[in-house]
C-alpha cells in the first residue's frame, strides 16, 4: 500500500479529430494524500481540465492507472465510475448548478436522495442542515438560490459537495464567477475544511487562488512542469473560525 489517497501513474489521454491525434495528458504521474490541500494550476489548453474530469471519475484514461482510494477506477466502466463518483468525490463548480427553485436545504439534501446513503428522511434533513452550519449559512435553509448572493450561493454547493462526506473535494474554478472579497471567503471555507481533514482537490487558472493551498502542481502541455509546496499559505481569523466548527456531520 502506498499510503495515497490519489496516485496516477503514467496516465496518457489522446482524444482523435479525424486523422489528428491530440495527447491532451501525457504519461502523468502525481500522487495526494489524505487530508493534502492540493492546487492544480495551468493556462488554458494546458490539459488541467482533462486532469480534472480524469481525477473526478467523469472520464478514464487512454493508458495508465489512477487508483483512488485503493480502488483502480481506469479499469471501471462508465457505471462502475459512477458508483465511486458518487461515493468518493463532491464536486464544486464555478457555475454553482443549483436548483433553481428549491431551497438551499432541498439543493443540499440531492446527493442523498440519488445515492445510495441509506437513510431516511429526518436524517437526511439532520445532515443537510449540519453541513450548512459548516459552511455558514445557518438561517438560510429555506431560502431559493434567488434569494442568495452569489457566495451564499457556493456555499450551498459546498455543502451538497460535503453532505455525502466524500474521501475528495474536487473544486473546479470554484470562485470564477465571484468579486475578490468573496472569493476569499470561499477560500477560508476550503482552508477550514482541509484544516478539519479533508483532503481539498482546486482546479485554477490564477496563482493567487492557487496559493490558497499547501501545494501547487503546474501542467503545461499535458504535462507536470512543477510540484511545490506553498511557502506562505494565506490564512485568516475567519478560516480559524469555520475550522472550529464540527468537522464531521451526522451519521
Amino acid at each position: 500500500m502506498s499510503g495515497l489517497l490519489v496516485e496516477l501513474r503514467a496516465v496518457v489521454k489522446t482524444y482523435r479529430t479525424g486523422d489528428v491525434e491530440v495527447r491532451a495528458l501525457d504519461r502523468v504521474d502525481l500522487g495526494i494524500a489524505p487530508g493534502e490541500f492540493l492546487a492544480i494550476m495551468g493556462p488554458s489548453g494546458s490539459g488541467k481540465s482533462t486532469l480534472m474530469n480524469i481525477l473526478g471519475c467523469l472520464d478514464r484514461p487512454s493508458s495508465g492507472s489512477y487508483i483512488l482510494d485503493g480502488v483502480d477506477v481506469a479499469s471501471l466502466d462508465a457505471d462502475q465510475r459512477a458508483g465511486i463518483r458518487n461515493a468518493k468525490i463532491g464536486f464544486v463548480f464555478q457555475s454553482f448548478n443549483l436548483l433553481p427553485r428549491t431551497s438551499a436545504l432541498e439543493n443540499v439534501e440531492l446527493p442523498l436522495l440519488y445515492g445510495e446513503s441509506g437513510l431516511g428522511a429526518r436524517e437526511r434533513l439532520e445532515r443537510s442542515r449540519a453541513v450548512l452550519h459548516r459552511v455558514g449559512l445557518d438561517g438560510r435553509e429555506g431560502h431559493q438560490p434567488s434569494q442568495l448572493s452569489g457566495g451564499q450561493q457556493q456555499r450551498v454547493a459546498i455543502a451538497r459537495a460535503l453532505v455525502t462526506e466524500p474521501a475528495v473535494l474536487l473544486a473546479d474554478e470554484p470562485t470564477g464567477n465571484l468579486d475578490s472579497r468573496t472569493s476569499e471567503e470561499i477560500l477560508d471555507i476550503f482552508r477550514a475544511l482541509n484544516d478539519g481533514g479533508r483532503t481539498v482537490i482546486l482546479i485554477t487558472h490564477d496563482p493567487d487562488i492557487a496559493r490558497a493551498g499547501r501545494r501547487v502542481v503546474q501542467i503545461r502541455d499535458g504535462r507536470i512542469v512543477s510540484d511545490e509546496p506553498v511557502a506562505a499559505r494565506r490564512t485568516s481569523a475567519r478560516a480559524a473560525a469555520l475550522a472550529a466548527r464540527p468537522a464531521s456531520v451526522p451519521s
